[in-house]
């Protein structure tokens, strides 16, 4: 990794890499990056290229995930909630999948 890289984005790489690879598989790209057992997370942005820690439980975590999803990465992010849900689910990401739905994040 580059030295001149942020503590930010090294941090987020850390993250992934200890959460099983939750940065790329096969070259994909991941949009979430869950920490605090679901309670927040890193958003990786392609659309700025910023990533940011937000408390999934803020409005501006449902911001960000609007941007995106208007961006046309609301079905892979579905997905990645989808799959987080499914590994995780004590974490509240089905719950945090709803509270998007109903924000209305995801509708085009």
């Amino acid at each position: 990794m580059a030295a001149n890289t942020s503590k930010t984005a090294r941090a987020s790489v850390r993250a992934g890499q200890a959460a099983g690879g939750a940065l790329s598989v096969l070259g994909e790209f991941k949009y979430l990056i869950p920490l605090n057992g679901g309670k927040h997370a890193y958003v990786r942005n392609l659309t700025n290229g910023k990533t940011v820690h937000l408390s999934t439980t803020s409005d501006a975590f449902v911001e960000e995930i609007r941007v995106l999803s208007a961006a046309g990465h609301g079905a892979k992010i579905r997905a990645e909630l989808a799959a987080l849900a499914t590994a995780e689910p004590s974490h509240g990401w089905d719950n945090t999948e709803k509270r998007l739905v109903e924000a209305g994040v995801f509708e085009g």
